[in-house]
């Protein structure tokens, strides 16, 4: 069930967030998803993760989009939170099975129709490199276009949100069954299922040297 998005995404970090939980994070299955997951916590916190420009610089190079740090300026910036904001709803209404806001499809549509960063081979089998001379607006149409293919495509109706109680991540479902819960195996599910199974412990009997279960003693009543 989808949790109800009422915070406004703000640049104040939350003060007791953790150092980790300002990373960046890349387990979605899709760039325009990773974009999206550069605010944390939309359904409680909802902070931003790209708080400056130096902060894009480094998701670009994070993400493959940037070989390098890239030169952005404010601008730059609001454009790219403009996007993920609109690709974001977009999103949501994949989720919800409904139709996107017009307004926000124009948005995608928009920069999907500007130049992106050209494919680059470096060697057979290694994958597919984007161009070292990236500029932020390449980088972004790149990331529209992303968002273009996936939701015109079938794999729409494969976008998820994460069952982690602590965690909004949409993510794309890739999985044969398509059953999969968590935007990540190695963090949000990994922590679910400690969760789940300290629960468990903490409420089982324990269990006496010879096996038997152990009782709480009632005390007798005081004169």
């Amino acid at each position: 069930m989808a949790r109800a998005l009422i915070q406004p995404v703000t640049d104040d970090v939350d003060p007791d967030a953790e150092p980790h939980e300002l990373r960046f994070r890349f387990e979605t299955g899709r760039p325009c998803l990773d974009l999206v997951l550069t605010v944390g916590e939309r359904w409680r916190r909802s902070f931003e993760r790209l708080r400056s420009p130096e902060d894009l610089s480094r998701w670009l190079v994070q993400s493959g989009l940037a070989a390098g740090p890239l030169r952005v300026n404010p601008p730059d910036l609001a454009d790219a939170r403009e996007l993920r904001e609109a690709v974001f709803r977009v999103a949501r209404a994949a989720v919800d099975g409904r139709p996107a806001p017009p307004a926000d499809v124009r948005t995608v549509n928009g920069w999907a129709r500007r130049p992106d960063l050209a494919p680059r081979l470096e060697r057979l089998g290694g994958g597919v490199r984007r161009d070292g001379g990236a500029t932020v607006g390449a980088a972004l149409a790149t990331l529209a276009r992303d968002a273009v293919d996936l939701f015109g495509g079938p794999l729409a109706g494969r976008v998820r949100e994460c069952a982690a109680v602590d965690c909004s991540g949409l993510f794309l479902d890739t999985s044969r069954a398509r059953r999969r819960r968590w935007c990540s195996m190695a963090t949000c599910g990994n922590r679910e299922k400690v969760t789940a199974y300290r629960r468990r412990r903490a409420g089982a009997p324990t269990r006496s040297p010879q096996g038997s279960t152990a009782h709480a003693r009632i005390a007798s009543p005081r004169s």
